[in-house]
């Protein structure tokens, strides 16, 4: 148990500062598109944990602390679906009702097919 817990807040922590390394490069770009950052995290994050649950828990049967700090950890932390709710939120407040839907709507389309993917092409590998 505490190894897990231990795992957890290693990977919790490298996926916060992944995330925060994210926000800011694209900060850099001078880019005002809608909370593109955020989209970005949670896409990739999506593929990775395709990845990492059909290596892992599926193909690789690793010990619980390898799923417990990448997926739990790593990608919990990487991936913010708090962010997102605060983004959307945001746009409505600010009058962007259409915009919001379809960020909303194409967050969880991506979101779902770079699991998919992620899943997909590890699944391929290992045949």
């Amino acid at each position: 148990m505490w190894q897990q817990l231990l795992f957890v807040g290693m990977g919790g922590a490298l996926g916060a500062a992944a995330r925060f390394s994210v926000y800011n490069l694209y900060e850099l770009t001078g880019s005002k598109l809608f909370p593109m950052p955020t989209l970005i995290v949670n896409v990739v994050g999506s593929f990775l944990i395709g990845i990492a649950y059909f290596t892992i828990v599926e193909r690789l049967q690793l010990p619980p602390v390898w799923k417990s700090g990448l997926i739990t950890g790593f990608l919990g932390a990487f991936t913010t679906f708090s962010t997102y709710s605060l983004d959307a939120l945001r746009m409505i407040q600010n009058g962007e009702l259409g915009v919001a839907v379809g960020y909303l709507f194409a967050s969880v389309v991506l979101c779902l097919i770079a699991t998919l993917a992620g899943f997909l092409l590890v699944e391929k590998l290992f045949s």
